[in-house]
């Protein structure tokens, strides 16, 4: 479950703030604050993935707030749920890590989308700790920014796509056809995507010698 505090100077606003979250499956609020300290106070005794924060709290700016949680080594994501449309204030908002940015008045399909996405994004960063190439950063950005990563070229398929690059990352150099037996493709099909991850610069191509004919192909991570 995705803990989540949230921050809201509005009683009424809080609590529908807090029943929007509990709808989201894999969402659980685990305090309600009400003011900036009181949302440092929790916390200090809880552990807290995620904060809706209100920018116009009663006792602090939310984004002195978010400044002070980064300067304290917080390492809880932030969603600023606020009627502030002031571009400068977006600006403050990204250089000081805020995941997303929803304007109030919202609706509950505009804020599963958000929760969903972060959902997605948290996901995509516990399957792995190391990205492998480009485009899986670029895929965990999109996914959190709502906005489309690069597309792969017509006739190939994301997911073979990912299976290929992992076998790829799990040796230090294989032909297209060894490729093609560890993904379960066939040797044309690998071939495509070796090619595609040597022209796009992900690959890097080597002769491999050691028999008669023509030496093989062998494609190693860039």
């Amino acid at each position: 479950m995705i803990r989540v505090l949230v921050v809201e100077d509005e009683p009424l606003i809080a609590e529908a703030h807090r029943v929007y979250t509990e709808r989201v499956g894999g969402f659980e609020v685990v305090g309600v604050a009400h003011t900036a300290r009181d949302a440092t106070a929790i916390l200090r005794t809880r552990e807290v993935d995620l904060i809706l924060l209100d920018l116009n709290l009663p006792d602090r700016h939310g984004l002195e707030l978010a400044r002070a949680l980064r300067a304290a080594g917080s390492g809880a994501d932030v969603l600023a749920v606020t009627s502030n449309r002031d571009l400068a204030m977006v600006r403050q908002a990204v250089a000081l890590g805020v995941t997303h940015y929803l304007l109030k008045p919202f609706t509950f399909a505009a804020f599963r989308d958000k929760l969903d996405r972060y959902a997605r994004y948290r996901a995509q960063l516990v399957e792995s700790t190391e990205a492998a190439a480009q485009h899986e950063i670029d895929r965990v950005f999109s996914t959190l920014r709502g906005s489309p990563p690069d597309t792969l070229p017509k006739g190939l398929d994301a997911g073979t796509f990912d299976l290929v690059l992992s076998a790829l990352r799990a040796s230090p150099g294989l032909s297209a056809a060894e490729v093609a037996a560890r993904t379960g493709t066939s040797r044309v099909t690998a071939r495509r995507y070796l090619e595609h991850l040597a022209e796009a610069g992900r690959a890097v191509r080597t002769p491999r010698y050691g028999g008669p004919g023509r030496p093989e192909v062998e494609y190693r991570p860039a």
